[in-house]
């Protein structure tokens, strides 16, 4: 069974403050799944922390299937969740792809990619949690500016994400932050995505940064991992190497171990 929270992250991947605004970057080689994964099964099985918190997880880039069989290799029954309205999954990406828009029991699929369309569907999404504490988890919403049917800018997004904001407990943005999409900034959607992320990066109050090593690939290592916080209290500027193995499990761990 995979690793759950590797204790270096514990700290981190509690569950977060309320009104707080969590940012897990990534870029090609150094995916963010194994945290969003964390992310929900601390929210959703930690007793002590969790008890009484739900996720609603938005995905633009991942069908239900992926996230459904990485919990499962956690240990986390994220259908039995849905069952006791702890847990809710929107599919940002099936509709997109098929054009079937119908949604099953266990999960919503969006019937649209406009800006206004998206912020009605997860907001519905936030009500069918049962729960006193509401977890908003979105990976992947910078596709959102490539894959919208109306003119979206990075503006509009966050307005967006402001909004949903304000009806969760606390929320989790994945987004990608490959350099050509930061640092180029020569197309109208290079400049829409890197106003997306600096805006979000900003205003966060913890961002966990991955990226591939310096050096290059290495057997036993996956990436790198840095957190930097705005969090009163909180340790930030920290940086560990990561191992995620084919089985799904994490290794996090310090430079020299």
């Amino acid at each position: 069974m995979a690793t759950r929270i590797p204790p270096l992250l514990e700290p981190y991947l509690a569950l977060p403050d309320e009104a707080s605004l969590i940012l897990l970057t990534s870029v090609l080689g150094a995916s963010s799944n194994w945290l969003v994964l964390r992310y929900i099964y601390s929210v959703l099985k930690n007793q002590d922390e969790g008890e009484g918190a739900g996720v609603v997880l938005v995905s633009f880039m991942r069908d239900s299937t992926f996230w459904r069989e990485g919990a499962g290799r956690m240990g986390l029954d994220i259908d039995h969740m849905n069952a006791n309205g702890r847990f809710v999954f929107v599919d940002g990406l099936s509709g997109q792809i098929s054009g079937n828009t119908t949604a099953s029991k266990r999960e919503k699929v969006l019937r649209s990619t406009r800006v206004n369309d998206v912020e009605s569907e997860i907001g519905q999404a936030l009500g069918e949690l049962r729960t006193q504490k509401r977890v908003l988890i979105v990976d992947q919403i910078d596709a959102l500016l490539a894959i919208s049917e109306d003119d979206v800018t990075s503006s509009k997004l966050s307005s967006m994400i402001l909004s949903l904001r304000e009806r969760a407990h606390s929320t989790v943005l994945a987004m990608s932050a490959d350099s050509p999409l930061v640092h180029s900034q020569t197309t109208m959607l290079e400049r829409e995505h890197a106003a997306l992320a600096l805006g979000q990066a900003h205003g966060a109050d913890r961002v966990l940064s991955l990226r591939m090593l310096d050096t290059g690939t290495a057997k036993d290592v996956s990436g790198v991992v840095r957190i930097t916080s705005n969090i009163q209290g909180e340790e930030g500027g920290k940086e560990y190497l990561y191992f995620v193995a084919s089985d799904g499990s994490v290794k996090v761990f310090e430079r020299g171990t």
